[in-house]
């Protein structure tokens, strides 16, 4: 479990300098939308280690919430409205 979750903190550093440096909003964009990803992936082994589903029905309002903010962005940065 060590090598997962020391796998999952090298990813969030990445993302994190993609965020900072990224040329353009798109790619800070997709870096954010990433770390919700990893944020899921960490409820998963959290939930695993400890047997508990709780972590797992977090995980999945947070994937949830996620994809809803990235398209939210997304139609952002693209000039439409929400009501479109």
């Amino acid at each position: 479990m060590i090598v997962f979750v020391s796998l999952l903190v090298f990813c969030i550093f990445l993302c994190l300098y993609r965020v900072g440096k990224g040329p353009t909003a798109p790619d800070r964009t997709v870096a954010i939308d990433i770390l919700g990803t990893l944020v899921v992936g960490f409820c998963a082994i959290y939930s695993i280690i400890t047997k508990k589903d709780l972590y797992m029905n977090i995980g999945i309002s947070w994937a949830l919430l996620s994809f809803l903010g990235t398209l939210a962005l997304a139609k952002y940065l693209e000039g439409r409205g929400f009501d479109e």
